[in-house]
């Protein structure tokens, strides 16, 4: 896959940009932050406005995060940064690299699954997905950015609060889901909505087997494709929730056959789109997936 990030725009009232622009160094006024995915970048970018300046390294959507290669400028934002942000579960590996090649006692690392107390070696890494987990994954950034600029304590706190409203609409719409269509039947090619689709109250029915291993780079076994792709061509599931960003043969055989045999189908991504807060991109998202299951 490509692995060439891409500059997106400013998020929210923050400086937001990739990694091929360092953050601004120590003493130049905004806090120097970098954040391993741009879904972190465009959190932090929301929560510190104009005190801070943000790099995210993984922007380009079709980048592997398990195969991304950090190049000299990544290596230089995480150096010159105060504060870094990163998912952890393996998603991100290539984060302790960086930080290892610059050693410093003042810098700050935030490791988001430490913050929800997400462990295990089969831990669904995608935990921007987890809508209800969403106000603790504020705080903690808000915490990191207080820790490391204690003088905007007050203002790092009332945008950790402007964040979570801005998140209401996506959360009635969880809700909404869960209200209308609880122990609805879906699938999925890759783990990636996991937690929104348990917190919509959905059952997946995509077997492990498939899903780990699309997930993972590698072929799954004759039995389990076929077994996913059953699914769909008997109408077992009502939607098919679809990785746009990791394609394989393999997906898009499943993915046409879906849609040969009615089966709606809702693309979602792993990295938010150029030009979209946080919240626009989940929110419509949600809102497709609540679209394909009253069809």
């Amino acid at each position: 896959m490509r692995l060439i990030l891409i500059l997106i725009g400013l998020a929210a009232a923050g400086s937001f940009w990739t990694a091929d622009r360092a953050p601004a160094a120590r003493g130049s006024g905004t806090v120097p932050v970098v954040a391993a995915e741009n879904v972190y970048g465009d959190i932090a970018a929301q929560i510190g406005g104009s005190r801070i300046n943000v790099a995210s390294i993984l922007s380009d959507p079709n980048a592997d995060p398990h195969l991304y290669e950090p190049g000299t400028r990544s290596g230089l934002a995480v150096a010159q940064a105060q504060l870094v942000i990163q998912n952890g579960l393996g998603y991100d590996a290539f984060m302790t690299r960086l930080e290892r090649a610059s050693p410093s006692k003042s810098r700050r690392v935030i490791t988001i699954a430490d913050a929800l107390a997400i462990s295990g070696r089969d831990a669904n890494p995608h935990l921007w997905y987890d809508v209800p987990e969403l106000g603790r994954i504020a705080a903690a950034i808000a915490k990191g950015l207080e820790q490391v600029d204690p003088a905007n304590r007050a203002a790092y706190e009332a945008g950790r609060k402007r964040f979570v409203t801005r998140c209401s609409e996506l959360r009635a719409q969880v809700r909404s889901i869960r209200e209308r269509f609880a122990g609805a039947a879906v699938a999925y090619t890759e783990p990636v909505p996991g937690y929104l689709v348990a917190a919509a109250g959905l059952r997946n029915l995509a077997p492990t087997s498939f899903t780990r291993a699309i997930e993972d780079g590698s072929e799954p076994s004759s039995s389990a494709v076929a077994q996913t792709t059953a699914l769909v061509t008997r109408k077992k599931v009502r939607v098919l929730l679809y990785n746009d960003q990791a394609v394989s043969p393999i997906t898009a055989r499943v993915r046409s056959a879906a849609i040969a045999h009615g089966v709606p189908v809702v693309g979602v991504s792993e990295t938010l789109p150029p030009h979209l807060t946080f919240q626009q991109w989940q929110l419509g998202q949600t809102r497709a997936l609540a679209a394909a299951l009253a069809r």
